[in-house]
């Protein structure tokens, strides 16, 4: 049986439909838990440039979100749970039983890897822990060893300790205050389980659905690179026990690509509405972006993160966003802002080979700028570069 073919638009239209930003923004109050389910995870990232990435990644699908309305459904509702997918994200707190391998492995990884090792004493490393049995949470602030290198990311002795127990699901995320980790131990803050946890098998196949479900096409590796769980073989294992429909899906190029869809690709590309016409700025760290080649495969649309490239090696700019519009990449651009002085400036704009930037664009980008500035609490916005005439 051949492939069934999917063209560049149908499959441009389902990638952004899946991730949210395929129908106009919705206009009230958003359900983030059920947001967040919907992605599966939302990655949280320290820098604050106008606003930290995960704020960045819910307004963008929820106009009327707040940066408020994110913590308290890890610290307090308990609706989610922080830890490690392919970098820190938080994630809905049902799907704990099935993440109970992950612990398992990241927590033997760190214990094993030397990078980790302390060098505190094994009763250091317990009087850590009983402290926190103790006291209740602690942030890395409430410990005072130090790291014995000046290097970017040295860490003090007693972070690698509550890093290693984190990751095993000893320690938790309790909650984070101006964004600091608080831990705490892992039976406080978690459910109990036991009596819901599949075997290893069983949890690595419901991520791997989870995964395919969110990616609706995709190769065997952005199936493993999803979640960052499972490992080559375990996904060619459950590979083998799905029923799948093969695709043959046509790039940006017009090369087509061999890759996997659920059984009911056809009526998902069916039902798929046309993509609205909205001018989005997207975060550098947004799901539907985050896969540099499958953007670059889907889009045409080259984009590389050049936070941590030297300065002189930068093809853009520091904190560079993407600018979506309706199913295409119209250009980037580059923001800073200064909550306290109440201003956000352009510092760079680069559009799309191709892209016209007509007085009609420009006003859809002015209109999205004013909003972005709004959820920062901003209200002057200035340009430092050339805007475009």
């Amino acid at each position: 049986m051949s492939a069934l073919e999917i063209s560049n638009r149908e499959a441009r239209r389902l990638w952004l439909s899946v991730n949210g930003l395929g129908a106009a923004p919705m206009t009230g109050l958003p359900d983030v838990a059920v947001m967040i389910r919907s992605l599966g995870f939302v990655q949280i990232d320290t820098i604050r440039n106008v606003t930290r990435a995960h704020h960045h990644i819910l307004w963008s699908r929820a106009p009327r979100y707040r940066e408020t309305m994110l913590w308290p459904l890890l610290g307090q509702k308990r609706v989610l749970f922080e830890h490690f997918t392919h970098d820190a994200s938080l994630i809905p707190m049902e799907f704990l039983p099935h993440w109970q391998e992950q612990f398992r492995r990241l927590g033997q990884r760190a214990a094993n890897s030397d990078w980790y090792r302390s060098g505190l004493a094994r009763d250091e490393i317990r009087a850590i822990r009983g402290r926190i049995e103790a006291e209740g949470p602690l942030s890395t602030h409430a410990f005072d060893s130090r790291a014995t290198s000046r290097e970017m990311w040295a860490r003090p002795p007693h972070k690698k300790v509550l890093d290693q127990m984190w990751y095993a699901g000893d320690l938790a995320t309790s909650h984070r205050e101006k964004f600091i980790k608080f831990y705490d131990l892992g039976e406080r803050v978690f459910p109990d389980v036991a009596h819901d946890c599949p075997p290893a098998q069983d949890q690595l196949s419901w991520l791997c659905d989870q995964a395919l479900e969110r990616l609706v096409i995709a190769t065997p590796g952005e199936v493993q690179r999803f979640w960052g769980v499972a490992s080559a073989p375990e996904v060619r294992d459950w590979l083998a026990r799905r029923r799948l429909v093969e695709v043959a899906v046509s790039g940006a190029d017009g090369t087509r690509q061999r890759a996997l869809a659920l059984p009911d690709i056809e009526a998902r590309l069916a039902a798929c509405a046309p993509v609205a016409r909205r001018l989005r700025i997207l975060n550098p760290f947004d799901p539907a972006i985050r896969d540099r080649n499958r953007l670059l495969r889907l889009f045409g649309f080259h984009y590389r993160n050049e936070m941590f490239v030297p300065q002189s090696q930068r093809i853009w700019g520091y904190y560079v966003y993407p600018l979506l519009e309706g199913d295409g990449f119209i250009g980037r651009i580059e923001l800073k802002a200064d909550r306290a002085a109440n201003w956000m400036a352009v510092t760079g704009f680069w559009p799309e080979p191709g892209a016209r930037w007509g007085s009609g664009r420009l006003e859809r980008l002015d209109q999205e700028l004013r909003r972005f500035a709004r959820l920062a609490g901003i209200t002057e916005i200035r340009w430092e570069t050339a805007r475009p005439a």
